[in-house]
């Protein structure tokens, strides 16, 4: 889950807690409510009904720091051909991005034990095809 400013991480892991479940990693990256390449991301983990605080980085995974204007989107076509591109296996900050929040992700879904595991499942799915192919199947079903 992520937050808009970093003083709702403990709240909302808090009221995550108090709703019973499982396993959530609350986080707010760099004035982002998403884990983040540009700086630093603080995350509340919520596992086994007890909360652990940690920051992240991009350089604690083995990824370069990248900056806004890289992360920077714009219209809805610029936007459509960065994800494309992104999922066709393009590198750089927005590649970067999805895989530290895909990582997670897959970390709290049960599928993958650390962020570094994650991250790689969330790379063999764009580099093998899979996830451009996924995408086009979406796009498909709702019409667009």
């Amino acid at each position: 889950v992520g937050v808009f400013l970093p003083e709702w991480i403990m709240p909302v892991a808090e009221a995550l807690k108090a709703l019973g479940t499982e396993h959530a990693w609350v986080v707010h990256g760099d004035g982002y409510d998403e884990i983040t390449t540009t700086g630093e991301t603080q995350v509340a983990e919520l596992a086994g009904g007890e909360i652990r605080t940690f920051a992240l980085t991009p350089e604690a995974v083995g990824l370069k720091r990248h900056t806004k204007d890289e992360l920077r989107g714009g219209d809805a076509a610029y936007n459509a051909k960065a994800l494309r591109d992104m999922l066709g296996g393009a590198a750089g900050a927005y590649r970067d991005t999805v895989l530290m929040n895909a990582g997670a992700g897959l970390v709290v879904a049960g599928k993958a034990t650390t962020l570094a595991d994650g991250m790689a499942s969330a790379a063999q799915a764009i580099d093998s095809g899979r996830a451009l192919q996924v995408l086009g199947r979406l796009v498909e079903i709702s019409n667009g």
